[in-house]
């Protein structure tokens, strides 16, 4: 299965940052990705894009990539306004005579060194991009796309591009589509210019002879002659020496030899080039695939793939008579109701009170080992009723506000209670608030542990017996 090029973006990002500054509480992530289960690639996959909501890495790549859009849009802007500025300065203002062999290489000359970095970048050096617009966009995008992260989502994306062999071809089309766009305006404002003006087509030399500029002449307009575009015969291209004046039947064939240039070795060779470096992003992009072996990745194998699951005892050892019940059985609640503590201080007592009859006290969740303990406990039994304790004298972060998330989907009913009862009225309303951001509704927040136990209470004294 394929998996979107913005899910390997935010797992190299999310590996690059774990191995820089160590490895992210990732507990309730791994559970959730286990228990919608897949392949390992699928598991990875949705644990990034858990965590990357969590840690807001997924706005950040949002805001980088939105600035990218903008850079590019004002490079786009810049190739327009380049490519009438070539035309018109190729030209001039019609007062003097156009100097061909100028005007060929005003328009194409430039454009031609920056083909042939690309298309040599493929021999001369394996990781180089061939393209120093694409470099210029990234160094402007990384000047712009201030904030957390914001280095670590070009660099990601350089080297999952580098992997994948996709840098020479991102930064070329990149590249090529800014050329197509600068080479095709200066084709229309050719076109308008001469429309609208006259010139006078002439070359000047002091040391070449006429025949030289017959030969270049018709080397360079062969090609185009052969899509329609006129090709001056030799006894034109020997007049144009500028010792006579010629008819306007033979300025317009050098228009039309002029314009013929600039659209075949200047604005086709960009454009089929951008279509072939954007088949080949795609194509490759198609074929993306996780690299198991990475460091950051290799270690989460283990987590996400265990190669057994503990679900309890479902049955007597072979052999083994079950024990005989006494005669008069106590009877067993089979209620569901559990209790835990979230990051609760030394100094709040636990249990706070003496827990009801059949309610399990999972202990306090502070260290990742507990996390995943608690968890692993919820996803094998479950609970009817769970009551998460709180802090109220903490402000409530993101990793807190997810964990208890994990826990309300784990359960059947599920309520929060903020300890100690009488402690800070404002960071309790900041805490419901938090928590309702978070999809729990306001009426599950209980306002103390009277209310706490007298809710567990209540459903141990309606669960049945046996």
């Amino acid at each position: 299965m394929a998996y979107p090029f913005h899910d390997h973006w935010l797992t190299e990002t999310l590996r690059l940052r774990e191995s820089l500054w160590g490895p992210l509480d990732d507990t309730a992530e791994v559970s959730r990705a286990r228990a919608q289960g897949g392949t390992l690639e699928a598991r990875l996959f949705t644990r990034s894009r858990l965590l990357a909501q969590r840690e807001g890495l997924a706005a950040n790549l949002q805001r980088w990539q939105h600035v990218a859009k903008l850079v590019l849009l004002l490079f786009s802007v810049l190739a327009v306004m380049t490519g009438g500025a070539l035309a018109a300065g190729a030209l001039g203002d019609g007062s003097r005579p156009v100097n061909l062999t100028l005007a060929v290489a005003a328009l194409l000359g430039l454009n031609t060194l920056a083909f042939a970095s690309w298309l040599l970048s493929f021999v001369v050096q394996s990781g180089a991009t061939g393209s120093l617009l694409g470099n210029a966009w990234l160094r402007l995008t990384r000047r712009l796309a201030r904030g957390p992260d914001a280095a670590l989502l070009p660099r990601a994306l350089l080297e999952l591009s580098a992997r994948n062999r996709l840098t020479r071809w991102g930064a070329g089309a990149l590249s090529h589509w800014l050329w197509s766009l600068a080479l095709l305006t200066a084709f229309l404002a050719l076109l308008a210019l001469l429309a609208a003006r006259r010139y006078v087509f002439q070359w000047e030399t002091t040391v070449l002879s006429p025949d030289t500029f017959v030969t270049l002449a018709h080397a360079l307009g062969w090609l185009p002659s052969l899509l329609g575009f006129p090709l001056p015969p030799a006894e034109t291209i020997r007049a144009s020496g500028g010792q006579i004046t010629l008819p306007d039947a033979a300025q317009a064939l050098w228009s039309g030899w002029l314009l013929g240039i600039v659209a075949v070795y200047g604005v086709l060779p960009r454009i089929a080039a951008l279509v072939l470096s954007v088949a080949v992003i795609r194509r490759r992009v198609a074929r993306l695939a996780l690299d198991a072996s990475l460091p950051g990745i290799a270690e989460l194998h283990d987590r996400l793939m265990p190669a057994s699951v503990t679900t309890g005892i479902d049955a007597p050892a072979p052999g083994r008579e079950p024990a005989q019940m006494p005669t008069q059985a106590r009877p067993v609640n089979v209620s569901s109701s559990k209790l835990l503590g979230v990051e609760l201080p030394a100094d709040l007592i636990w249990p706070p009170g003496e827990p009801a009859s059949g309610v399990q006290d999972l202990g306090i969740v502070d260290t990742r080992e507990q996390r995943r303990q608690v968890l692993e406990t919820l996803h094998q039994t479950g609970a009817q009723r769970l009551l998460a304790c709180c802090d109220a004298r903490q402000t409530p972060d993101r990793g807190v506000l997810a964990l208890l998330t994990e826990f309300a989907a784990l359960a059947d009913d599920f309520r929060v209670v903020l300890l100690p009862d009488d402690d800070s009225p404002a960071r309790r309303r900041q805490w419901r608030e938090q928590l309702m951001h978070a999809g729990l509704p306001p009426e599950h927040v209980l306002p103390g542990m009277a209310q706490a136990w007298a809710w567990l209470a209540d459903h141990t004294e309606r669960s049945p017996t046996r």
